[in-house]
């Protein structure tokens, strides 16, 4: 444990190091004035952090610190180190031979753990040490597993950006995607495949909540929807085994069911026809060359909730020139409006940019499209461009 003794004085330094060194505390330093102690820990003079400034390598898991110093004083010192994100975990002991108990508060304001009294009392001392020791340690461990779980995270994110499908551009059908995560994990998906030369199976699922949970939920999906596509095909029977699948989810808590929601959509470009199920999820919109639109409604409950789903599948026409928009209620609910108005404010602002920009340029028209804005929900956007004759 690597000790720092702040004082002016040198008679005190040298009482302390001596208490410190027959209770065991080997690695014991000192600093004669706010300023060195300053320079230690790789601030200015005037105890600020300045971009490019040296950063000392050495850390100390203890302060010590004088109250009463020329120039800088203890307080002022402390205040400085707490404005540091680096340092404000090192605990700081302030030793005082002042017993005015607003100039203590004072210091206990200003970021001090602790503090003692002149003349010090060796076995008082040592307890105190002890106790900011540990909680040194307790937060060490802590910060040390929040940067462990930060990098999983991280990873954990990484992997599920690599599962999600890359864009389809073709000279007669394009697909494309728009998504924000409201955290590291997402609980929203989406999935297209290709299963014939004619044929593409598209989804969009939203799984109960998000973070964690939500996105290994949806990792368990994304594989089961990739078989179920190129398998089974007709969005019937894919919407079948998604909630068989769903149910099988086992939880230790019982009171858990996690259950989705999700739109499947079969684009067939030779019968110019497109066949779909939306199992609870927010309506789907297919904006027609000429400006006409038509949505994609509901066909049953959400997947995972019934052992049996009424499952109703329906088919609308499509040809050359179309776009069809698939999205999630974290879309929906970003929307300034009554609740029962997004929907149709959401789609108005959708078919106002769809003559006057790309899909890829919506993001920064929709709404939560600033990075900076905190969601609270996922956000995800698919769209099918229809491009040539079918």
């Amino acid at each position: 444990m690597r000790i720092l003794i702040v004082d002016d004085n040198p008679m005190n330094v040298t009482v302390v190091q001596e208490m410190l060194k027959r209770a065991g505390y080997r690695d014991v330093h000192s600093a004669p004035s706010a300023i060195e102690l300053f320079q230690l820990l790789g601030l200015a003079e005037d105890g600020r952090e300045e971009p490019g400034s040296l950063q000392n390598e050495s850390e100390y898991d203890l302060i010590l610190l004088d109250m009463m110093m020329p120039r800088v004083d203890g307080i002022a010192a402390c205040r400085a180190i707490q404005q540091v994100e680096r340092l404000r975990d090192i605990p700081i002991i302030m030793v005082t031979a002042i017993g005015d108990s607003k100039k203590l508060a004072e210091a206990l304001d200003a970021g001090a753990i602790d503090y003692v009294t002149k003349p010090i009392n060796k076995i008082e001392l040592l307890a105190r040490i002890r106790s900011a020791l540990r909680l040194k340690e307790e937060k060490d461990w802590h910060k040390d597993r929040d940067r462990r779980l930060r990098e999983e995270l991280q990873l954990a994110r990484e992997v599920q950006t690599a599962a999600l499908p890359l864009p389809i551009t073709e000279s007669f059908i394009e697909v494309g995607a728009i998504y924000n995560p409201s955290e590291e994990l997402a609980g929203d998906l989406y999935s297209w495949q290709r299963i014939d030369e004619n044929r593409f199976g598209v989804a969009v699922i939203d799984a109960m909540g998000h973070g964690i949970s939500s996105s290994l939920v949806c990792m368990f999906i994304a594989s089961v929807l990739k078989d179920a596509m190129t398998s089974l095909v007709d969005p019937e029977r894919v919407v079948e085994e998604l909630n068989r699948r769903a149910l099988q989810l086992q939880f230790a808590d019982q009171l858990i069911q996690y259950y989705y929601t999700a739109l499947y959509m079969v684009v067939d470009l030779e019968r110019g026809v497109l066949e779909y199920v939306n199992a609870g999820h927010p309506p789907g919109l297919v904006i027609r060359k000429d400006g006409r639109t038509e949505r994609l409604g509901g066909g049953c409950a959400a997947i995972g909730i019934f052992d049996k789903l009424d499952i109703s599948k329906s088919t609308v026409s499509i040809a050359s020139g179309d776009r069809i928009v698939l999205v999630t209620d974290g879309l929906v609910d970003a929307i300034d409006a009554p609740p029962e108005e997004r929907l149709d404010a959401l789609f108005g602002r959708i078919q106002d940019l769809n003559g006057t920009h790309t899909p890829q340029e919506w993001a920064s028209y929709l709404p939560g499209s600033d990075a900076q804005l905190e969601r609270p929900d996922d956000q995800c956007l698919v769209w099918v461009d229809l491009k040539e004759a079918l």
